[in-house]
């Protein structure tokens, strides 16, 4: 078993070094590290074909509870309900860029402020929130960048504290809800935990959080949020919000789509629907609305991304089958000396800190069986260290560049439009916020759940 230990922390380190470097696309990183765990830690040293078919839980399709789900159960291995729904959910959003769903929705609520900047940034940053609360922030963050971008060449101001804020806001807003960050997703489903649990836990934090962090931005980015001097703008000269429709009844039957999976979202603890149900009725409603355009929005499913969850998990399940993360909570336990305010702490900040540096999606995969350990041996219940875990992995990555997927998009939007955002400038403001939101979410964390 020692043997195998090392060969699967080998593995995962060498899998995170990669991903940080950034040399190597990440699905072939977390694609052959799965297959090094496989045949090396499972195949050759410890020889056991059980935790092969554990890992690859290829079974998990054909039982009722996959599907509906009476109890709460806890997955391990690859997590096909996380790789079918985000799947589901790539359809649908595909669908409904294709409409103009989300220009149309950007340049109507320009519109309805009148195209003043000022209104423009609040009400941009809260949409940037609520919408990463139902869709994957990376597509709200690569829409909203690229319209903020048109409409400041068109308004004559500054578009980077915009995109700055959005990012910060989309990242905060995606923790609110299980599907609004890959990790929650991860949290989510791992767990048992529904929709409406991450909505009355982590989304009170979220919106507490969201109105200080608004009000902190705005301050920060105040004198930067001016149109030019002597700019005057006709807002009749604008492209009307109409002409982003590219489809009237495309753009219909998308936005009912959205609606229904928003409702099923809210609704699956009471109906009992998994989120693989879910996934699956929306990506099959998707293509038949699409007709003979599906097979288009089937090829524009980001598949590198589903692989690289494949990847992960197997790697991360490497970890569990070994016992090494056993020892990790352990160690938490040891070091937090039985005290669950210090245990929340730790998994917060340090969450915070590996999520800013470190992709969070790896580090959430990594953190669930740990925490499942940690609440197993300390007593703490298991929810009140998930919401940490949380909170902790999903804020944490706004502090850097690099720390999420939506900054990347975001900075490279900016980048590509002739913005370039900087390291230095791009710190400089949001990780004061990043330290603000983390203080206010483990005070609420230490005050409602101990």
């Amino acid at each position: 078993m020692i043997v195998a230990q090392i060969f699967a922390v080998i593995i995962f380190v060498g899998m995170f070094i990669m991903i940080v470097l950034d040399k190597i696309e990440r699905h072939y990183v977390t694609l052959g590290s799965g297959l090094l765990t496989l045949i090396v830690v499972f195949g050759i040293c410890m020889r056991n074909g059980t935790a092969i078919i554990n890992t690859l839980a290829v079974k998990d399709f054909f039982t009722k509870s996959f599907w509906y789900q009476v109890e709460e159960s806890e997955s391990s291995g690859i997590n096909w309900a996380t790789i079918v729904f985000i799947a589901g959910m790539m359809l649908m959003v595909e669908g409904m860029a294709k409409a103009g769903f989300f220009r149309w929705l950007c340049m109507k609520i320009a519109f309805l402020v009148k195209c003043r900047t000022i209104p423009i940034f609040i009400t941009f940053t809260i949409m940037a929130a609520v919408l990463s609360m139902f869709i994957d922030s990376i597509t709200v963050i690569m829409f909203l960048a690229a319209v903020t971008v048109e409409l400041a060449q068109l308004l004559k101001f500054n578009p980077i504290p915009m995109i700055l804020s959005e990012v910060f806001c989309a990242n905060l807003g995606g923790s609110a809800t299980m599907c609004g960050d890959p990790p929650n997703i991860i949290i989510g489903t791992s767990l048992g935990f529904s929709f409406f649990d991450f909505l009355t836990n982590t989304g009170f934090a979220a919106g507490i959080s969201l109105v200080v962090s608004i009000i902190f931005l705005f301050f920060a980015f105040r004198k930067e949020l001016v149109t030019e001097e002597g700019a005057k703008i006709d807002i009749n000269s604008l492209p009307q919000p109409s002409e982003a429709i590219t489809n009237k009844k495309d753009f219909i039957i998308s936005s009912i789509i959205f609606g229904c999976a928003v409702v099923l979202l809210i609704t699956h603890s009471t109906t009992h629907l998994t989120v693989a149900s879910i996934g699956l009725f929306i990506a099959v409603v998707t293509l038949i609305a699409a007709g003979k355009h599906a097979l288009e929005l089937v090829k524009k499913v980001d598949y590198k991304t589903l692989v690289f969850f494949i990847g992960l998990f197997i790697v991360v399940s490497g970890l569990e089958e070994t016992k090494i993360l056993d020892k990790i909570a352990l160690f938490i336990e040891n070091i937090s000396g039985g005290n669950v305010k210090m245990m929340i702490a730790i998994i917060v900040w340090v969450s915070a800190v590996a999520s800013a540096f470190v992709d969070n999606i790896p580090f959430a995969a990594t953190m669930v069986p740990v925490i499942k350990n940690l609440a197993a041996a300390s007593g703490t219940p298991i929810s009140t260290l998930a919401w940490a875990l949380a909170i902790g992995t999903d804020i944490g990555g706004s502090a850097t560049p690099i720390g999420a997927s939506a900054n990347v998009v975001g900075t490279s939007v900016a980048a590509k439009n002739g913005y370039p955002i900087s390291w230095g400038r791009y710190c400089k403001k949001l990780a004061p916020a990043t330290v603000i939101v983390l203080a206010i979410s483990t005070a609420y964390l230490f005050v409602r759940y101990l």
